[in-house]
């Protein structure tokens, strides 16, 4: 009867969901792996639940500034996915990405703290929840255009095929790329020159609001490449297993084939579009269809079924991912804020061969090169400070200006005439040439960048 039962409500949701019954939606189609690798993919999968539910406190707290896009619910797509690469493969993914760059290996720390806008921040405070990147475990960041890291990912395809390494890059994109310009013309490139790429369509059935089939004349995405000459195929997004068979076998022929792959992953999103999304575009009732195929729920079910691991054994796990979040949190609070000096840092690549400023930094009468931040006037850093205090970014000491980084140990400070000396050294600089240029000559020789 149970049986019977369960096969009823597997027909039921392949015949919800476009093309279910060709994926085989909802049915077992894998052997479980050794339990060593069970364990991580389980533990994967819980920290990033996890991580999530605590961003979107941390959102509701104001700890977190910006947009906020929770991939609860994906956590098979994007463990399975990640999961296929080699160490050396690289990623590349939407706005919606903590998940990712967890699956990849980011620590914890260094995510929560980019998410919180601190220095110690996988992207130093000044990226954010749409813009990670872990250069060291090549993943390149999440992107906040949609369709925009598409172009990028074909370029580092590109990249692996001229410098002839085994390498690829899986570029991962919601349902909603597909409709984007660039997404044809990444596809024609992708198949012209065999770049070792696979594309990822992550189809949690919405752009944004927008269900799929209002959105899309063509539901089964994996379609949509093929006139392109990118073969695509289809996966069950909520088991984790499947999705890694069928981007394993993708790699492989993007790899060793040097043909270029697309993978429509089938999942779900049980969260909003990002944390301001009310929602009223889908039902209660709709979203709670879904959450009984919870994609964690099923792995840890058929685990324990199967006797890999016990009921306790499950709960051990999500309590340790729970601790882990606790620390991510605790270390994120306690990291600081970017100086306010280091505003223009890592914004251009400066070069003496272009006679130009490169930014200009107009927020008070001392007009100054923005590169040139850390040498600015009192007047720059006081403002600068007044401006972070009204917008009640850390405490007083943090928003003080922090010690140049020549200064010695002990703090030592300008002594008495140093300053008068240098205020002379500039104006002697300034009076032969070498000093910052007024303004008609900015606008000769270049203006601002």
């Amino acid at each position: 009867m149970a049986t019977r039962d369960a096969t009823s409500k597997e027909k039921d949701a392949q015949a919800e969901v476009p093309g279910g019954e060709e994926i085989g939606f909802g049915e077992v189609k894998h052997g479980l792996p050794d339990a060593e690798t069970c364990r991580t993919v389980l533990s994967k999968m819980m920290l990033i639940r996890r991580f999530e539910e605590r961003a979107g406190e941390m959102y509701a707290k104001a700890k977190i500034g910006g947009f906020l896009h929770l991939c609860i619910g994906e956590e098979a797509t994007i463990v399975g996915a990640t999961q296929a690469l080699a160490e050396t493969d690289y990623l590349m993914s939407t706005y919606r990405e903590h998940g990712q760059a967890l699956a990849r290996g980011t620590p914890p720390n260094a995510v929560m703290a980019e998410l919180f806008g601190r220095v110690d921040g996988c992207s130093k405070g000044r990226g954010g929840s749409m813009h990670l990147f872990d250069w060291e475990r090549r993943f390149l960041g999440g992107y906040g255009i949609v369709g925009g890291s598409l172009p990028l990912s074909a370029g580092v395809a590109l990249a692996c095929d001229y410098l002839e390494t085994d390498d690829a890059i899986l570029s991962m994109m919601g349902d909603g790329a597909t409709n984007q310009g660039t997404f044809g013309e990444t596809m024609n490139l992708a198949a012209l020159w065999k770049l070792p790429v696979v594309f990822l369509i992550i189809n949690n059935q919405f752009g944004m609001g927008t269900a799929l089939h209002r959105h899309s004349a063509v539901t089964d995405l994996s379609l949509k490449s093929e006139g392109f000459g990118v073969p695509g195929t289809r996966c069950d997004g909520m088991d984790v297993l499947d999705v890694h068979a069928v981007v394993t076998e993708a790699l492989g022929c993007a790899r060793d084939e040097r043909k270029p792959q697309l993978v429509e992953a089938v999942t779900y999103r049980y969260r909003g579009h990002s944390m301001a999304d009310p929602e009223e575009y889908r039902s209660k009732e709709e979203v709670e269809e879904w959450r009984e195929r919870d994609p964690i729920n099923a792995f840890a079910k058929r685990l324990v079924d199967e006797d890999v691991f016990t009921e306790d054994e499950v709960k051990t796990l999500d309590a340790e991912a729970i601790e882990i979040v606790d620390e991510a949190q605790r270390f994120a609070d306690e990291s600081p804020f970017p100086d306010l000096d280091s505003l223009y840092d890592d914004v251009y690549v400066f070069s003496d061969e272009v006679p130009a400023w490169w930014t200009v930094d107009e927020r008070t009468p001392e007009v100054h090169r923005g590169e040139r931040e850390r040498e600015a006037g009192e007047l720059p850093h006081e403002l600068a400070e007044k401006g972070a205090a009204y917008a009640g970014v850390g405490d007083h000491a943090q928003r003080q200006r922090r010690a140049p980084k020549d200064q010695d140990a002990e703090g030592e400070q300008q002594g008495p005439g140093e300053e008068d000396e240098d205020d002379e050294a500039e104006a002697v600089a300034e009076a032969s040439g070498n000093g910052e240029p007024e303004a008609e000559e900015r606008d000769e020789s270049g203006g601002a960048g």
